[in-house]
């Protein structure tokens, strides 16, 4: 790919330049930790290029996340359709959201080592972007995208199914998503249901950050959460309650 410095975690300074793995090398590294060796890696070096690095706009994982964020949902959802042949649309519903949210994006990509390999303006590695959840699961949607160019649908389905399919085995948490049990507990106290409203809202078109308030009349006092999407957001304020409350356990475990 013109113009963009292959060697893994970002640019380079001159000065240091002979001290890193040659850019073959080190692309060969998360190859294996892939388990996918890329017949055209400029897939992968897109897939790995966070948008203060990258010359154009192109020239970043933003189209990758956008095409790999739907084939991991695509692939999650049969995934979760054919293991639980009883569940309702409910429960499958929730299984999904539960499996393709940021968070489980952000642990796989964890697991995989990525953080290291994301290329990086200065500005944004030294705020700690390696680490950004948001950051980690973009480039895992990004890095799905690249395998399913790269090698179609069936090796980028098998790739989700090997990661994912333990963690849809062993998922915690209750089934029930967080607004629907808030809404119970309150009527079962002979309270009005919860309203939602925008409290905030930053971040580019393509990465937006909503943060939402839910107002309860009456004794409980409501919280807020955040998401990058206003569903996400009230899902996560519902359940900041539910785990203050006692209901819940743990807000990251029980979030939908």
């Amino acid at each position: 790919m013109a113009g963009l410095d292959l060697a893994v975690g970002g640019p380079v300074e001159p000065s240091l330049r002979s001290s890193v793995m040659k850019p073959s090398l080190a692309l060969e590294a998360v190859e294996d930790r892939l388990g996918h060796r890329f017949a055209d890696r400029d897939l992968l070096v897109r897939a790995l290029t966070h948008t203060s690095a990258a010359h154009v706009a192109a020239d970043s994982y933003q189209r990758l996340e956008f095409l790999g964020d739907r084939v991991l949902g695509v692939t999650v959802a049969g995934m979760v359709y054919g293991a639980f042949p009883n569940a309702e649309e409910g429960e499958l519903a929730r299984r999904l959201n539960a499996l393709v949210k940021r968070e489980t994006c952000a642990e796989v990509a964890r697991e995989l080592g990525l953080g290291a390999a994301v290329r990086l303006g200065s500005g944004e590695a030294q705020s700690g972007g390696r680490a950004k959840a948001a950051i980690l699961a973009d480039v895992m949607e990004a890095v799905i995208a690249a395998i399913h160019l790269d090698a179609g649908f069936e090796v980028a389905r098998d790739f989700v199914e090997r990661l994912w399919t333990g963690r849809m085995r062993t998922a915690r948490g209750p089934l029930r998503d967080a607004k629907t049990t808030l809404q119970e507990w309150l009527q079962g106290r002979g309270l009005a249901a919860p309203s939602y409203r925008l409290v905030d809202r930053t971040g580019p078109d393509h990465d937006p950050l909503f943060v939402i308030a839910v107002d309860i009349v009456g004794p409980v006092e409501g919280l807020t959460g955040e998401g990058r999407s206003k569903r996400e957001a009230e899902q996560n304020a519902a359940a900041r309650v539910l785990v203050r409350e006692g209901i819940w356990k743990d807000v990251s475990d029980d979030r939908a």
